[in-house]
């Protein structure tokens, strides 16, 4: 009788510690190292500025997951983060206006980093067929507002720097022009500002939609031949990073009138001087200054000349508009009489629908 009663009291120790062992077993499996699975709610997107791209995280064990944190592995420029995910296991991105594979990892506490990627495809759109792709384009008020705000700073900053500090670049008008179009399409932070020896800086956001020179175009933005924009015209000459005042006007800008109320700051002002070795001349449209003056203002740089055999290198010249109005030569009057006024013309990335 005994040895059954302890035969049984064996089996019963036995199947306990079967139990313990399969409890601790369960339990190393779910606090042991876990593989997070990724997934993304479309795997092609149009590089447009703004589609959106929603990627969620789970554990593979079922665990909750806390102190997620995601980044962009691949692709840098080619996406940015719209919906901070903290401990969330979901984020959103905001599609750049660069084609490419963007890659994206997420990684926690307890399990393993996990990565997954979508590709963004070139957008061949132009709403208006005038030759600029509607990823140039800025579609946003807001970022309308900025580039107009910095654009015209960056003009207008110009004439208030030393010869020293004043970009060599801007040597006539549509140099001018270029770079104040260029880095107000950058991102403006204080490496940027530095290296252009700025101060005092707007306090206007950055364009949103894209960075400069972070597009499909790369750094040539500038439109030089007539068409509409097909793909082909990224690899085919149709863009380069130079445009004299010409181009600009013609492939770049869109008339807007030639009458001059019609201007808003950032536009531009053209006129054409018959019989001048360089007939096309631009000035930029600033409104009010940025550097506290009353009144409204025209930033321009008269370009080079030759006197003899003296070569001038002209001079950046900011006039208001009351003064240009005067102009003791009728030719550089910016009214309807005047024939060499050839009226107020609005960049195309700023084109909004009637």
């Amino acid at each position: 009788m005994r040895r059954l009663f302890h035969r049984r009291w064996w089996v019963v120790i036995a199947i306990c510690g079967i139990a313990i062992g399969a409890t601790a077993f369960v339990a190393r499996r779910h606090t042991g190292p876990a593989t997070l699975v990724l997934s993304v709610d479309r795997a092609v997107v149009p590089a447009d500025g703004y589609s959106e791209v929603h990627v969620t995280a789970h554990a593979s064990d079922g665990r909750e997951l806390s102190g997620l944190k995601w980044r962009v592995e691949k692709g840098k420029g080619l996406a940015e983060m719209v919906a901070p995910a903290g401990s969330d296991a979901r984020a959103a991105y905001r599609a750049g206006v660069t084609p490419g594979q963007v890659e994206l990892v997420a990684a926690t506490q307890g399990a393993k980093p996990a990565r997954v990627s979508f590709d963004l495809v070139l957008d061949p759109s132009d709403q208006f067929g005038d030759g600029t792709p509607d990823f140039l384009r800025l579609q946003d008020a807001a970022d309308r507002n900025a580039f107009r705000q910095w654009f015209t700073f960056l003009a207008e900053s110009t004439y208030f720097q030393s010869d020293v500090q004043r970009p060599a670049e801007v040597n006539d008008c549509a140099a001018l022009i270029r770079y104040a179009y260029r880095e107000a399409l950058r991102t403006h932070d204080g490496p940027w500002a530095n290296q252009l020896h700025l101060k005092n800086l707007p306090t206007s956001e950055s364009v949103r939609k894209y960075d400069y020179p972070h597009t499909a175009l790369g750094a040539n933005i500038f439109r030089t031949q007539p068409g509409a924009f097909v793909p082909d015209d990224i690899s085919d000459g149709a863009f380069a990073e130079f445009a004299d005042a010409e181009t600009l006007r013609r492939f770049n800008a869109q008339f807007v009138s030639r009458d001059l109320n019609a201007v808003r700051p950032g536009d531009l002002i053209f006129f054409r001087q018959a019989g001048q070795a360089m007939p096309f001349h631009a000035m930029i449209y600033l409104g009010p200054s940025h550097f506290g003056e009353g009144g409204h203002w025209l930033m321009y740089h008269t370009g080079p000349s030759h006197t003899g055999k003296k070569k001038d290198p002209g001079e950046l010249r900011r006039v208001s508009v009351e003064d240009l109005m005067q102009h003791p030569e009728p030719r550089w009057r910016p009214v309807p009489q005047n024939a060499a006024f050839l009226g107020v013309y609005r960049w195309n990335i700023l084109r909004e629908a009637n």
